[in-house]
């Protein structure tokens, strides 16, 4: 049974470790705006007939 505590308690740790690590770059990372520009071909505003 001490081996399953085991298990548990380093599964949770890596979980923690994880949760904290998404926190911390949904939080502290800013993202950079920037313009983005696609050309469409004309042919794509028509429907195939």
């Amino acid at each position: 049974m001490p081996s399953l505590f085991r298990f548990l308690f380093v599964v949770g740790i890596l979980a923690g470790v994880g949760y904290g690590a998404i926190f911390a770059l949904a939080h502290l990372v800013e993202p950079k705006p920037r313009d983005m520009t696609v050309t469409i071909p004309p042919d794509k505003f028509f429907k195939n007939r």
